[in-house]
């Protein structure tokens, strides 16, 4: 609602006659005019009484602050910023500490080895099957020329010696002057080349061959066909102990994203899941779990990396797996547990690592294969529980594995208590009589009360 506040000329009546008074005349009152109401939701409402109405009122910014220039109108570029897009103020991601990735690998760095070098190459074999393929490769290659370059050295030498490098002596000249060469068919370094390359590897062409004018000749040759058959050997070995190796096997062996604490049969229990991808079995499969955290001793020592063995199982048969489909692993959090006074606030807050190690025989192939994985505090879920994923299929008429629930959890009521708490409340409850004894008491009653009827 807007009003006009601007004067306007009033007129007033006296003896019949009529007078104009004039904006500027201080002599006439002004006529008064009744209140007027303002309407509630007008603005001028708002602006007098802020409170009235829940709306901010804004001043007036300039034109810059809305993106746009104050001279041109156009809208400004933001200057590029040295900082990453993905920092923000506050909300740096905490990096915990592991020793074991998710994939397996140890988070182990060594440093001030005395003599590295020297002790890594006088095992040469393990330190070639650990390199990576490039570097194995690379050695390889490097290996082949170099050993036809020596010997290529070696051959042109023998046959510089015994003159066959002179004028008269080269292959074309060879008829007319009857002279006997070491090797036939060679003229420089290069065809001495080509024929150490055919010695190394037995290819043998059938054009430069060895003569009995040379002693040396022959021993050479007999010396490269051996180094060249067991380099060959080395080699293949070095291939085939890098692609048998229980790293490779263990790239198809799953651990659950997840470990999960739940109640089963009135405890409390900390549990993952395993599971093997390929038709090719894991025999006398196995699986260990260790706690890592810091301990103190009574004499005032911190251990920093501290292992403590976890009881684990899977149903009833402990921890020697029948592995054929994946497998909930479950360890028991009792009064030998170290996770016994833990609830679920100090599951969170407290600093641990949990390393899982899974190893057995590759049936293909009857070599040992381990495979490991680790969960930190803050990827345990406390409350949770595995959803099944192995299902009878009538159509197939076999059990079919849905590994795309493999990770899936769901949701289950679980005390927040830790598990000696929760033990106190059910002697309690129960009159001093835990979870099992109250089942024992309860089947003894209830037969005896069969064998009275």
């Amino acid at each position: 609602m807007r009003f006009n506040l601007t004067p306007t000329p009033t007129t007033a009546t006296t003896m019949g006659t009529t007078t104009v008074a004039s904006p500027t005349d201080t002599s006439t009152q002004p006529l008064k005019r009744p209140p007027i109401e303002t309407d509630p939701d007008s603005l001028d409402s708002v602006i007098s009484n802020p409170k009235s109405y829940p709306i901010t009122i804004v001043p007036n910014r300039p034109t810059s602050f809305y993106g746009l220039s104050s001279t041109n109108g156009k809208a400004f570029q933001r200057q590029p910023s040295c900082r990453s897009r993905n920092f923000r103020p506050g909300s740096m991601r905490r990096i915990r500490r592991r020793a074991v990735f998710k994939n397996g690998d140890c988070n182990v760095v060594q440093k001030h080895l005395q003599r590295r070098r020297v002790r890594f190459l006088q095992d040469m074999y393990t330190t070639m099957v650990d390199w990576q393929w490039r570097w194995t490769l690379l050695a390889f290659a490097l290996s082949f020329i170099l050993s036809w370059l020596f010997f290529a050295l070696i051959w042109w030498l023998i046959i510089y010696t015994h003159g066959d490098l002179e004028e008269l002596h080269l292959p074309d000249n060879q008829e007319e002057s009857g002279w006997a060469p070491c090797v036939s068919a060679i003229d420089g370094f290069t065809s001495c080349f080509l024929f150490s390359i055919e010695t190394q590897h037995t290819i043998g062409y059938g054009v430069r061959t060895t003569s009995p004018e040379c002693p040396e000749a022959i021993f050479m040759m007999c010396f490269q066909s051996i180094y060249g058959v067991m380099s060959s050997a080395f080699m293949a070995g070095i291939v085939f102990a890098k692609m048998t190796r229980a790293k490779q096997r263990a790239q198809t062996l799953l651990f659950s994203k997840h470990a999960v604490i739940c109640q089963r049969d009135g405890c409390l229990s900390l549990m993952f899941r395993v599971g093997d991808m390929r038709k090719s079995h894991i025999i006398g499969a196995g699986v260990r779990a260790q706690l890592i955290r810091t301990r103190s001793t009574k004499e005032g020592e911190v251990m920093t990396q501290y292992f403590t063995e976890l009881e684990i199982g899977t149903d009833d048969s402990g921890s020697d797996l029948f592995f054929i489909w994946p497998m909930v692993i479950e360890h028991k959090i009792d009064e030998n547990s170290p996770l016994y006074n833990m609830n679920a606030t100090d599951m969170l807050q407290d600093k641990f690592e949990i390393v899982v190690i899974l190893e057995g025989t590759v049936e293909s192939t009857g070599q040992s294969t381990q495979a490991r994985s680790s969960y930190i505090n803050t990827e345990i879920l406390w409350g949770h529980r595995f959803d099944p994923v192995v299902l009878y299929n009538k159509d197939l008429q076999a059990y079919e594995i849905d590994y795309g629930r493999f990770n899936e959890t769901t949701q289950v009521d679980t005390p927040l208590c830790s598990a000696r708490e929760l033990n106190e409340i059910y002697k309690i409850q129960e009159g001093f009589r835990t979870p099992e004894t109250t089942f024992t008491m309860r089947q003894l009653s209830h037969n005896h009360s069969d064998q009275a009827s």
